[in-house]
């Protein structure tokens, strides 16, 4: 095994890879999506081929020349321009995609289609779909649960929403799932989800406890959102659970801002996401308000950094992020590329220390993750070894790192 900072950067030039498959199969079919999604003008279309050339056959170019971000780019990574997209680190390469993909549809660019988010038809699609009902309708027989069932399916709810990923669906054979509020556990009804390859729970739940003394210091809360729609929904269940019960009496809500990636939350993501808690009956619908009233009093203060569209690790974060987390009494990370960028897009040793690839993290972290990548530390040999054992269907080893079947709740106090 590879000592921890010799751990290879991940790459996407590996045949076979998953990364690979992300940049030669899911940005193409991501592109087509997009192409269809809107009437997009010949200018537009245009655009979208020859991206769709440059990152299938082609080599990465700088921003064109009235981007408002270009000198930004290509300080960042000027040294990558004129190589393959498959040849330079996979966080970098993935994330210009999304800014490319940007480019390509005007967002940014003075025009009738600056200011569209490209997902938008997704994201409101699966908002308004029945999933989300059966979901919200399934928190009325969580409010009759005992204090500590509910705490746990609420967080086994965000956990789990974490399925819930347009970009993981993008050339599936069907849509995303997640796991939901339903049953014991947070699985579908009478069915219990797979168990955790780690579960720092009861460390998470240590580090909020509720009953704090009159005159305490205020416990606030951060969380980086990952993606919007039903994923967001759980997350925003859990932040009210917080603030309802005391154990934060302030929460923070990190998202993007602007569309990055195929699904992850903007602030207009926030917004549809209350707005639908907030229209829906019984518990959910109390839980929207509740949420709608704390975001107007600031209680839940939405912010929305250049950095989380940033295509580096969280070690790299500005000094302004770092001061915020550092006064948090905890800060939790959500979805599989924050987590990436949480503990270094590498090919760690499974076993590498959590606390020790975290330790740059400015205040206690908790990471809740669905596993949808390569990237994976913190794990008991033990359970390395038995999921390395875990043959797939096709006869291969390793889909547990990658298929989103798996879950972990990790923390550093």
């Amino acid at each position: 095994m590879p000592e921890a900072d010799d751990a290879p950067v991940i790459v996407s030039s590996a045949p076979g890879s998953f990364a690979r498959s992300v940049l030669a199969e899911r940005h193409p079919a991501l592109i087509q999506q997009v192409r269809d999604a809107f009437p997009w003008s010949p200018e537009r279309h245009r655009a979208l081929d020859a991206l769709l050339r440059s990152c299938t056959e082609g080599v990465l170019e700088s921003l064109g020349p009235d981007a408002h971000d270009r000198a930004r780019w290509d300080a960042w990574g000027g040294e990558y321009f004129g190589r393959s997209w498959f040849d330079v680190p996979f966080l970098w390469s993935e994330s210009y995609f999304y800014r490319r993909l940007l480019e390509a549809v005007g967002y940014f660019a003075p025009g009738p289609w600056q200011g569209i988010d490209p997902f938008a038809p997704f994201k409101r699609a699966e908002l308004r779909g029945s999933l989300v009902d059966d979901e919200l309708a399934a928190l009325d027989a969580l409010a009759r649960r005992p204090a500590e069932e509910r705490a746990a399916a609420y967080l086994q709810g965000s956990l789990w929403g974490n399925r819930a990923d347009l970009g993981f669906s993008v050339g599936a054979q069907g849509p995303g799932s997640s796991e939901g509020f339903e049953g014991s556990g947070g699985g579908s009804a009478g069915e219990e989800p797979p168990p955790l390859v780690a579960d720092d729970s009861e460390v998470l739940w240590s580090l909020l406890a509720t009953g704090r003394s009159p005159g305490a210091v205020r416990t606030t809360v951060h969380v980086i959102a990952d993606n919007s729609g039903r994923e967001l929904i759980p997350d925003l269940v859990l932040v009210d659970h917080l603030l309802t019960t005391g154990r934060a009496d302030d929460v923070v809500l990190h998202v993007k801002p602007y569309p990055y990636y195929v699904s992850d939350a903007t602030m207009a993501d926030v917004v549809d996401c209350v707005r639908r808690l907030a229209q829906a009956s019984g518990s959910a619908g109390e839980a929207g308000k509740r949420l709608w009233a704390a975001m107007g009093d600031g209680r839940l203060d939405v912010r929305a950094h250049g950095f989380f569209c940033a295509p580096f690790p969280y070690r790299a974060m500005p000094a302004d992020l770092r001061r915020e987390f550092a006064g948090a009494a905890l800060t939790i990370v959500k979805g599989d590329l924050n987590y990436r960028r949480l503990v270094d897009d590498r090919l760690w040793p499974p076993t590498t220390s959590f606390a020790e690839r975290t330790a740059h993290f400015p205040g206690p972290v908790a990471a809740l993750r669905t596993l949808k990548s390569d990237v994976i530390v913190g794990l008991a040999p033990r359970t390395v070894a038995r999921l390395e054992a875990t043959v797939t269907g096709d006869g291969a080893n390793g889909a547990w790192r990658t298929s989103g079947t798996h879950a972990l709740v990790q923390v550093r106090p």
